[in-house]
């Protein structure tokens, strides 16, 4: 590591909810604690982590949420300037940017400042299931990985999964891709309490947590369900199919057993109270809610999306016409309604497994620990 100059810019949409913002919340006081200079760069003023006071935070703009895919794809040259502009100003040789777009940002900056730093982008989805449709927003975005990423330094990927995805799919070298999961505050999760006396007993109870949109396949909880007459569904979080998906229950008649609880900050107190965590995506990065599940001593059971889950869960084997058991839950194919039902009735049946998934979880959560983990991201970000 360069001992004079250890200052480093993070670049990153938001500290919004999501894994990303949570990985750069751990970061940020580690690297403080390592006595490096950090710059905390965004593009949306929107914070929703505890962020040290030291913490130097520019913001490249003010973007919204909903801003049109053209404008954000016209405005990628403006901001590497600006970008470029101040890693000189601040003379940072480390520059480290998370998702996509700060991704391209940070790479296209390079255009802009002569003086060398070494950039660092962190992948965290799949980018060919991401951008899978047949629109231009996904054909501009696969042309720009191709283009543009391999012109990094190193990028970190929190899934062998996306990392195979852009070395076989998008031609990345081997050579560039480092594999580092997500880590989990294990200490702070196992801290927290059950939520006592809000599971009815006489049910079996299932939780399950993200946002409401169509990638999560939350249909696909709602139908498997309908013939598990003694599950109860309990929904964390919120999104635009939030409407819809009552509307589903309704006609499914499960709207007494499905229970939409909202975005909830601490959703561990349900998670130790619950008899099973389900989660129906169909595509993922690396999906920390398992983590989360996992570290409540949790079982699962969760669609083999890409990807992730079956690198949490240890599977040994896929099989995608029935159901896959590990040591922590049970696997199915994405969108596969009828393994998914097998799945949950496999829970409800066999007591015994869930008993024995929960004492493997304790061993396995261990290789989520936040402190080696924030260690790979140094040595990364600074060899």
């Amino acid at each position: 590591m360069n001992k004079e100059n250890k200052k480093i810019s993070i670049l990153i949409y938001s500290l919004a909810g999501g894994g990303a913002e949570r990985m750069v919340s751990y970061l940020l006081p580690y690297l403080l604690n390592k006595k490096i200079e950090v710059h905390l760069v965004l593009m949306n003023n929107t914070i929703s982590y505890k962020i040290p006071k030291e913490i130097t935070i520019h913001h490249l703009e003010n973007s919204k949420g909903d801003e049109n895919g053209i404008l954000k794809l016209i405005k990628l040259p403006l901001l590497a300037y600006k970008y470029a502009t101040l890693l000189k100003q601040f003379d940072i040789k480390y520059s480290f940017s998370l998702l996509t777009r700060p991704s391209y940002i940070n790479i296209l900056s390079r255009l802009f400042n002569k003086s060398k730093f070494r950039l660092v982008i962190s992948e965290r989805s799949h980018p060919s299931m991401q951008y899978g449709y047949d629109n231009m927003q996904s054909s501009i975005n696969n042309w720009l990985i191709k283009v543009l990423y391999p012109k990094t330094d190193k990028i970190i990927c929190n899934s062998q999964g996306n990392a195979d995805d852009l070395q076989f799919n998008y031609g990345i070298p081997h050579s560039l891709l480092e594999v580092v999961h997500n880590p989990i505050d294990i200490e702070k999760i196992q801290a927290i309490s059950k939520l006592e006396n809000f599971f009815d007993e006489e049910f079996f109870n299932i939780v399950t947590i993200g946002r409401m949109d169509v990638g999560k396949n939350h249909q696909l909880l709602l139908k498997a369900i309908v013939k598990n007459s003694s599950a109860r569904l309990y929904i964390l979080g919120s999104g635009v199919l939030e409407e819809m998906l009552k509307n589903l229950a309704h006609e499914l008649k499960v709207s007494d057993r499905v229970f939409f609880l909202g975005f909830d900050s601490n959703p561990f107190q349900y998670l130790k109270g619950a008899d099973l965590f389900a989660f129906g995506s169909n595509h993922e990065g690396f999906p920390n809610v398992l983590l989360e599940a996992m570290c409540c001593s949790l079982p699962i059971v969760s669609t083999n999306c890409p990807s992730g889950p079956s690198e949490i869960l240890e599977l040994k084997t896929v099989n995608e016409n029935k159901i896959m058991i590990t040591d922590y839950g049970v696997l199915t194919p994405v969108g596969d309604l009828e393994r998914f039902e097998e799945a949950i009735s496999y829970c409800i049946q066999h007591p015994e497994f869930l008993v024995s998934c929960r004492v493997h979880m304790m061993n396995r959560i261990k290789d989520f620990r936040r402190e080696p983990i924030l260690a790979s991201y140094l040595q990364h970000i600074y060899q």
